[in-house]
């Protein structure tokens, strides 16, 4: 027993240094875009032009950050990101806060007000959902014309809050269906109303669903490029666009230094989203997944 204890324990450590040397192995590969942009953004180009991309920089310098932020030229402005990553703060928090609100609503009404035709109704609303943004570019253009929203940070939040709508109804819908029904009847025999019930019961009760459609969307809207280019121009533009044009923009020897620190800057508000907020993330997705 003990020689046969021995080789089962044997078996076990070798299985884990597998796995673990494994998972070590696809991190690090996974890892290794990243790494690439933190030296290089962080390196002086003669030192690029003489060196390698992945190697420690001899002499740590953020020269390219400011200049990426403050003095990158994007087409003939000189500006940096800087107004751009405003434009796509603007851009973000409305779309994010109307789109997870109606979703709420919509799962509300599907879920504990149910009409006839209600399934109809969520059917038609989950197609939104698979619908590619080539498909809608045409139609929201037009609309965005009649409105007189084109080549507006307006327009694009509008954009996004249609085009969000349809996973946000998903998510909530599912995590509603969850809720016994019982609350919303005892609250109605107290009196509660439509909104009373919405805002006093499902609401608080929907915070891990809440924060699965924030950083969802929020991920969404960000790193939207289609979008941007299409309904924006000029000083309007996100920031996904703007790196975009700085990047295809040479002027003398490319500027790798900048254009990695200008691509970690427009990717910073995600990854410091999923890394404070991602558990939430996946802790909110698993609570709505045991009906629906």
């Amino acid at each position: 027993m003990t020689t046969e204890r021995r080789s089962a324990a044997r078996a076990q450590a070798i299985g884990r240094v597998f796995i673990y040397g494994s998972l070590l192995v696809l991190a690090a590969f996974y890892l290794m875009p990243l790494w690439v942009m933190i030296m290089t953004s962080a390196k002086s180009l003669d030192e690029i032009y003489g060196g390698s991309f992945i190697g420690l920089p001899q002499a740590v310098t953020f020269e390219a950050w400011a200049k990426a932020w403050s003095q990158a030229c994007i087409g003939t402005s000189c500006t940096g990101l800087k107004p751009y990553f405003f434009n796509s703060i603007m851009m973000v928090v409305p779309a994010v806060v109307l789109s997870t609100g109606i979703g709420a609503l919509n799962g509300y009404v599907l879920t504990k007000w149910r009409f006839r035709g209600s399934n109809l109704v969520f059917g038609l609303i989950l197609f939104g959902c698979f619908l590619p943004f080539q498909a809608v570019i045409l139609p929201m253009a037009q609309v965005l014309g009649r409105l007189g929203l084109s080549g507006s940070i307006s327009g694009l939040v509008l954009v996004h809050t249609v085009y969000g709508i349809a996973f946000t109804t998903l998510f909530f819908r599912n995590y509603f269906v969850t809720i016994p029904d019982e609350l919303t009847k005892a609250a109605q025999i107290d009196g509660a109303g439509f909104f009373r019930i919405f805002f006093s019961i499902m609401l608080p009760a929907a915070l891990p669903i809440m924060v699965v459609s924030c950083i969802w969307q929020f991920t969404q809207i960000w790193n939207d490029f289609l979008f941007g280019v299409s309904f924006t121009a000029g000083e309007t533009s996100p920031v996904t666009v703007a790196l975009n044009n700085i990047v295809n923009v040479t002027m003398g020897r490319k500027q790798y230094n900048v254009d990695m620190a200008a691509a970690m800057i427009a990717a910073l508000p995600t990854l410091v989203v999923y890394v404070i907020a991602g558990r939430y993330f996946v802790r909110g997705l698993t609570a709505g997944a045991v009906k629906g």
